[in-house]
């Protein structure tokens, strides 16, 4: 009898398939209180995801966020990406304002991750956004938190403003020369006398540029460690609070949402407080600064403003990572690493370009008989300045160029004119009534 055998097969198992979950935390401060919540917060949901039964632990995704109005949420804009790559099925979260207080912006990220498949659930609301009807719940509740925050922020802009009114320094937390603790304002001697040389250097005349540049090779440090630069220096010598008075609402934040602090241009008044604090400078000193910085304004508004260069933003140093900058000296223009001209050689040392150098060598580049700025701009997104005269031409196509070049001898560089100039300085130079020879024997003695 023949023998027949057949494979017996059995139905595959049904493995059910686990749900990939995540969670995300937000506090609205580094407070110490609010860094514990932060922490129990992570913990309970590590606990609650890894403890329940079909769901597959991602992870927690937490933010030390000032406010929940921003898209600039680090561990929220990672959360998306992996979203976004497929690796959550689902978010869990405490309430919509932990996730956004901001209607659009919250809106904008549960409908992308609706699209993707993606569930958000909202324990406080006990809403799911994947249900019927998810979104219209989000969107009433959302506004509702929006205008939470609008009337949070408008109560602390109130408390502030009146602060002002009475005269008040309210929200001050930094200020060199002083230490500020609890609100409370005392003079730090040894900042304050670098506050009191740094005026009578400028006074005496000195420039802000050599005096910041005098700081930082002395290592003393500006506010939160900062190193010294024009601007802080103009910062201190026209900051009224050095004579022991505050200008009150120099700034303001533009609104809720944004919280940008903005510069008050007359959109909101103004408090002249005198004797809040402890003087550093005396009025008379702090006046002559004031002429001073007036002179130097009126002196760079009579200054022909310049033109922008095809080459401003175009050219970066290698070794440090800053943008060259023009400069002039007498009849030469060149380029140069704007470190080098801010703080020297020591902080980058790199090879200053003759701007006719540059755009000879540029318009080669260019593969053109002369530089054309419109052809520079749409072929040309960067060129990479290194220390051994060498420019990388970066083009939009993801093609480089590499350029060598080299500085022209003295007798080349000289144009007639130049020649003509130094030729009538020189005859200046010989004494009237003793020649070239009685020149020659004054300089010897």
């Amino acid at each position: 009898m023949k023998r027949t055998v057949k494979q017996v097969r059995f139905p595959a198992a049904n493995i059910p398939t686990l749900t990939r979950v995540a969670a995300y935390a937000r506090v609205s401060s580094g407070k110490d209180a609010m860094l514990h919540s932060l922490s129990a917060q992570v913990s309970y949901y590590s606990n609650l995801i890894q403890n329940h039964k079909g769901w597959q632990y991602v992870g927690v995704y937490a933010d030390e966020a000032l406010t929940g109005t921003k898209d600039n949420r680090e561990k929220f804009q990672q959360m998306l990406s992996d979203c976004r790559a497929g690796k959550i099925d689902m978010v869990i979260t405490k309430s919509i304002s932990r996730f956004a207080r901001n209607t659009i912006t919250l809106l904008e990220s549960v409908r992308e991750l609706k699209a993707l498949g993606v569930d958000v659930f909202f324990e406080e609301q006990n809403i799911h956004t994947m249900s019927a009807d998810g979104e219209l719940m989000i969107t009433i509740l959302a506004s509702y938190a929006q205008e939470e925050s609008l009337s949070a922020s408008e109560n602390m802009k109130w408390r502030i403003r009146k602060g002002f009114e009475r005269g008040e320094m309210i929200n001050l937390r930094f200020l060199y020369g002083y230490s500020i603790k609890k609100g409370v304002v005392t003079v730090n001697p040894a900042q304050a006398r670098i506050v009191q040389e740094i005026f009578h250097r400028f006074n005496d005349g000195e420039s802000m540029g050599s005096i910041a540049a005098d700081l930082n090779a002395r290592n003393l440090k500006g506010t939160r460690g900062g190193e010294w630069c024009q601007q802080r220096i103009h910062d201190v010598v026209t900051n009224e609070k050095y004579l022991g008075n505050a200008l009150l609402q120099k700034t303001f934040v533009n609104n809720h949402l944004e919280k940008k602090q903005v510069k008050n241009r007359g959109e909101l008044p103004q408090y002249y407080a005198e004797g809040t604090h402890d003087a550093i400078i005396d009025p008379e000193t702090f006046a002559k600064a004031q002429e001073r910085i007036e002179v130097l304004r009126l002196a760079a508004e009579e200054r022909p403003k310049p033109t922008r260069s095809a080459f401003t933003g175009k050219i970066r140093c290698v070794k440090c990572g800053k943008n060259y900058k023009r400069g002039r000296h007498g009849d030469r223009v060149f380029w140069n690493c704007s470190t080098y001209l801010s703080k020297g050689a020591k902080a980058c040392r790199c090879s200053q370009i003759p701007e006719p150098l540059l755009y000879s060598i540029t318009a080669e580049a260019l593969g053109l008989e002369e530089f054309d700025p419109d052809a520079f701009e749409s072929k040309i997104t960067v060129i990479e300045a290194r220390d051994d005269n060498t420019l990388v031409f970066c083009f939009t196509d993801g093609t480089q160029t590499v350029k060598r070049w080299q500085h022209r001898s003295r007798a080349e560089s000289w144009t007639p004119e130049m020649r003509e100039s130094a030729r009538q300085k020189a005859k200046q130079q010989v004494l009237p009534d003793r020649g070239w020879h009685g020149y020659f024997q004054k300089t010897e003695k």
